[in-house]
Order: C-alpha cells, then structure tokens, then sequence
C-alpha cells in the first residue's frame, strides 16, 4: 500500500484469531454470516509469495477458524478460497484466506463452488 493509504491488515490489532505468524478476523462485509479473513503478520501481496511456514500457520488458523465457526454459527459448510492477483479479484494486496460459511439454502443451488468466480462456469 502507498504511504498515503496504509493497508488495513497491518493495522489490526484485536483479532477474532491467531498464532505466532498469522490471525483471522471477521469480513467487514461478509458474503454470509461469520465470513472470516486469515492474514499472515508479514505484509506480503501473494499466497504464492508466503514462506511454507506462513502458509502452514494459516491454514492451522482455518482449522480453528472451521471449529469456531461450526459452534458459533451452525455452518452446514465452508468454501475456502485466496484471489491472487488484481486480474484474480484480490482487491488489497496484502494476502488473505477467505474462509466462507456455507448454509443450506444460501442459494439454490451451489453446485460448483468457487467455481462460481466466473458465473458462466460454475455449473457443470
């Protein structure tokens, strides 16, 4: 981010989650109830740019993020999901793990799951 606008995620400072490399937070705009973002602490743009570490530490945090959100929020589901790249969607850059609840009856009919980014090929 430029100097002028800071990025978001380097600013927060009480998460829902965390551990020694990486924390979750709720979606300030959440697709369905209880959407949460996990962010690694280092400032980096691209999944395909975090250390095997970072990586690992994230995708611990969706594990406890999932049971969380099962408790809390009676997922029935979950789509899991990273845009890399302006052309991916990613609109801050500095990486971060979409976890999304899912729940019977969100939509009719799922099927497809992420592939849904491209509505046109999201049905099989």
């Amino acid at each position: 981010m430029s100097a002028t606008k800071p990025c978001p995620f380097c600013q927060i400072t009480e998460p829902a989650l965390r551990n020694h490399l990486a924390y979750a937070i709720f979606d300030r705009d959440p697709v369905t109830p209880g959407h949460m973002l996990i962010i690694p602490y280092r400032h980096v743009a691209d999944w395909f740019d975090t250390t095997w570490d970072e990586k690992r530490s994230l995708l611990a945090l969706a594990d406890n993020a999932r049971t969380l959100l099962k408790r809390e929020h009676d997922a029935d589901g979950f789509n899991l999901g990273v845009n890399c790249g302006l052309a991916a969607g990613q609109s801050i850059l500095h990486v971060h793990l979409h976890l999304i609840p899912r729940y019977h009856g969100d939509m009719d009919d799922p099927l497809g799951g992420v592939r849904g980014v491209i509505p046109a090929r999201q049905k099989y």
